[in-house]
């Protein structure tokens, strides 16, 4: 018997409205909500899986964060996959803006990037690395 490889990885964001990111990434993309910790609006903290392996932690914009000197809604993250094609309609549907429609690359990748309601940039590609 294997053990799963622990993700040791974790991009971090910072949302003005956490909540509702966290329900258009599940939506839109496909993750899976793993915890989220907070009161009320405010996210401390939420781990959001994604279903290949790895994942996100976000959260609300707070004053006593060491992020606090980030600007909300900024980022990027890139995320392979195996059906870009699929993925690009779902996040369509959901409301994600495009920002580079689906797209074969020169090195082999197809793929396409969007913005979520927040700002965030998400890329998705077949594209896994050397």
């Amino acid at each position: 018997m294997t053990t799963p490889a622990k993700t040791v990885i974790w991009p971090t964001l910072i949302y003005s409205d956490a909540r509702a990111a966290i329900a258009f990434l599940v939506e839109a993309f496909g993750f899976v909500e793993v915890a989220v910790y907070g009161e009320g609006d405010r996210v401390d903290n939420a781990q959001l899986d994604w279903p290949a392996g790895g994942g996100v932690m976000l959260g609300s914009h707070r004053a006593d964060s060491v992020l606090a000197d980030h600007p909300v809604g900024t980022g990027s993250v890139y995320i392979v996959v195996d059906d870009p094609d699929e993925l690009y309609r779902r996040s369509v549907a959901a409301g994600a803006v495009v920002v580079k429609g689906l797209t074969d690359e020169d090195y082999g990748s197809r793929g396409f990037t969007v913005r979520d309601p927040q700002g965030v940039y998400w890329s998705f590609g077949t594209y896994a690395g050397e």
